[in-house]
């Protein structure tokens, strides 16, 4: 069953997810080479708390960090501890859900560690960002989440890449995973119809390799099939009552660096 929101919880929702984009704000600065995952992960959680919000992802069905963090070839669902350093050339996702007056903020990013980033790490990074974008594009009153897949796999497909199959978006307010799911893939007009009312995230997961993934014997940490890099962004939707479309997710240092699409 899909949880409509009003609009005045719509603008309650704001608040959680203007916390988690001020959070990837504020944790930019600590993405560098010799940083530890675990050490990301305790910073988010200080800010979190710091600024009146819980950190979602904590005991979330056991899951044991504030926050994920997904290098390289990690798809999504990545456990942030002490052994892992971050190195010249990585790539991170990083991906932060806020609780604030119990509403639910989910959003992710791209980082690039150090200097030395690849040429086509930067374009996976890229193509994820677009695609996220040009999903967001997509959504209106009256359109199908089949729209926004399709919408996805196609830019993503012309641009040499795969799109995760095994993960999706989905529905969000106040709890952390509601109806619908939003596939990022798929055929346009198909798919559950969109309306006022509705808040979902999405979070296109881009491969550089083939869309298929594994997850790790820890239960949660997702990774590609092929050992190829992955890269995912993810912001908070919501259709208002008038039809406008708002992101719930998106900090002022992100709209100006806003990509074209």
């Amino acid at each position: 069953m899909i949880v409509l929101k009003s609009d005045a919880e719509i603008v309650a929702m704001r608040a959680a997810g203007r916390l988690s984009a001020d959070l990837l704000d504020y944790i930019e600065d600590f993405v560098k080479p010799g940083v530890t995952t675990l050490e990301l992960d305790e910073l988010a959680h200080a800010y979190t708390l710091k600024h009146g919000g819980i950190p979602a992802p904590l005991n979330y069905k056991g899951f044991p960090k504030s926050i994920c963090t997904s290098v390289n070839e990690v798809v999504c669902h990545g456990i942030p501890n002490a052994k892992q350093k971050l190195k010249d050339g990585d790539i991170i996702n990083i991906d932060v859900t806020s609780i604030v007056d119990g509403f639910f903020g989910d959003t992710s990013r791209m980082f690039y560690v150090g200097k030395n980033v690849s040429p086509i790490a930067r374009k996976l990074s890229e193509c994820a960002q677009i695609s996220l974008l040009r999903g967001i594009a997509a959504v209106r009153d009256g359109a199908r989440t089949g729209d926004i897949g399709a919408t996805i796999q196609t830019y993503a497909e012309s641009q040499g890449f795969s799109v995760v199959r095994e993960f999706v978006g989905h529905g969000i307010g106040r709890t952390f995973h509601e109806d619908p799911q939003i596939l990022h893939y798929g055929q346009k007009g198909k798919g559950t119809r969109l309306g006022p009312g509705m808040v979902f995230t999405i979070e296109p997961m881009i491969n550089q390799g083939h869309w298929k993934t594994k997850v790790l014997r820890d239960g949660w940490t997702a990774v590609t099939i092929d050992g190829s890099l992955s890269a995912q962004w993810e912001h908070t939707i919501a259709i208002k009552s008038d039809g406008e479309v708002v992101i719930l997710t998106e900090s002022e240092r992100e709209i100006a660096a806003r990509p074209k699409i």
